[in-house]
């Protein structure tokens, strides 16, 4: 087995540095099961926290042997601890939290003998993520799909490294898809990655093929930031965050007009409902990140993990060589 060796192995206990994005209605039991299995950390996306959905996905993980997670979103389990209480129950090895802030979780996260991981996207969420507790952070550049700040990953990374020191343990996120930018993230101080749109193109995540085939045929100039989704959708995100998704009707329609979501005919909103339900590609968020030029097919989980992993060791042994 080709791995690496990494503090968040010798951490969470696995032999790959590579995360699961815990993304929403992308990573169930199946996806983060195929991660786990393959050597990297699974992470189930309970997201904003359906109790129905989160029971199905997280009951499914009991004989997974390997270790796993759960990602929760703060601002909504601040509202609502029981979430935590349900994730808790089923005994998850790692807990990751996003999007808020992470002192009132710490302890009953410890408590239940998980680790807590904190997403963040600056150098002071960073600083105040680990004065709360947190065993590892994601540093999250604005790549991402989904929801981040405006810091790129490239010097986002260093940064917080600069910041924290060199005991704590870096997940990179955003703009990783190969071993090329696995390699890359390890060299900019971080201890390993975690993935997102590259493994949503993967045979065991949620989403229809058709979906997927949107990430494979996509490019970057596709994808746009917009509170457009969330705020049709009546989700109260934090100011400063947007989403990255692939352009589609909605958004030309939208991008640009946002505010007027909120008062717009409750038929948008129906309308968008009824897009969900049935998969109309054109109207529902296809949350991806600016590696959809890099992702070119969809295969199985696990085979890109170790596809990965090698590919990163062979990029770095290739840099050492430049060294005379």
């Amino acid at each position: 087995m080709s791995t690496l060796d990494s503090k968040l192995c010798r951490l969470f206990n696995i032999p790959h540095p590579v995360v699961l994005a815990p993304m929403g209605a992308v990573s169930g039991a199946r996806l983060a099961t195929a991660v786990s299995q393959a050597g990297g950390l699974g992470l189930i996306g309970a997201s904003y926290g359906d109790p129905t959905w989160m029971k199905t996905e997280l009951e499914q993980m009991r004989e997974v042997i390997q270790p796993w997670g759960v990602g929760l979103v703060m601002f909504t389990v601040a509202k609502n601890m029981a979430l935590l209480d349900l994730a808790l129950e089923y005994q998850p090895h790692v807990v990751a939290l996003s999007f808020g802030d992470a002192r009132p979780f710490v302890a009953p996260i410890k408590d239940a003998g998980a680790l807590v991981v904190v997403q963040v996207h600056d150098v002071d969420q960073a600083l105040a993520a680990l004065d709360a507790g947190a065993d590892a952070l994601i540093v999250q550049g604005a790549e991402a799909g989904g929801h981040s700040l405006r810091r790129a990953s490239l010097p986002l990374i260093p940064a917080v490294r600069d910041a924290v020191g060199e005991q704590a343990v870096l997940i990179a996120a955003g703009g990783i898809a190969d071993g090329r930018g696995m390699a890359a993230a390890l060299l900019l101080g971080a201890d390993g990655v975690m993935m997102g749109t590259r493994l949503l193109a993967s045979d065991e995540a949620l989403p229809s093929t058709g979906l997927k085939q949107r990430v494979v045929h996509g490019i970057a100039s596709d994808t746009v930031r917009t509170r457009g989704f969330d705020q049709i959708r009546g989700i109260d995100w934090p100011e400063h965050y947007s989403g990255r998704a692939l352009a589609n009707q909605f958004t030309e329609r939208w991008l640009g007009r946002e505010h007027l979501l909120s008062s717009a005919a409750s038929s948008v909103a129906y309308d968008y409902a009824q897009a969900l339900r049935v998969d109309n590609l054109d109207v529902r968020a296809i949350w991806a990140g600016e590696v959809v030029d890099l992702v070119n097919d969809i295969l199985p989980a696990g085979q890109l993990v170790e596809q990965i992993v090698a590919a990163a060791r062979s990029a770095l042994q290739q840099g050492a060589r430049l060294c005379l």
